[in-house]
């Protein structure tokens, strides 16, 4: 559920939407979305002073609260 949500918001930033590849790895903390985007959109999913990032990391914490687990996001380079 988070994965394709991430992958959804990536996928409308970006100019290049086939480049966008989105990884999933469970562990005791929780769950971490690892976010890759092509070298040209990074500037687009990070935004101005990472005002993009913190909302899909907003959205991604309310997502997983409600369904009772912790989730981050890392965007790769």
């Amino acid at each position: 559920m988070e994965k394709d949500l991430i992958e959804y918001i990536a996928k409308s930033l970006v100019d290049d939407p086939a480049a966008v590849s989105v990884t999933e790895e469970e562990d005791e903390k929780g769950t971490l979305i690892k976010l890759k985007v092509a070298e040209s959109d990074i500037g687009k999913v990070i935004g101005k002073y990472g005002r993009i990032a913190k909302a899909m990391r907003t959205v991604l914490s309310a997502s997983g609260a409600k369904s009772g687990k912790r989730c981050g996001l890392d965007i790769l380079d």
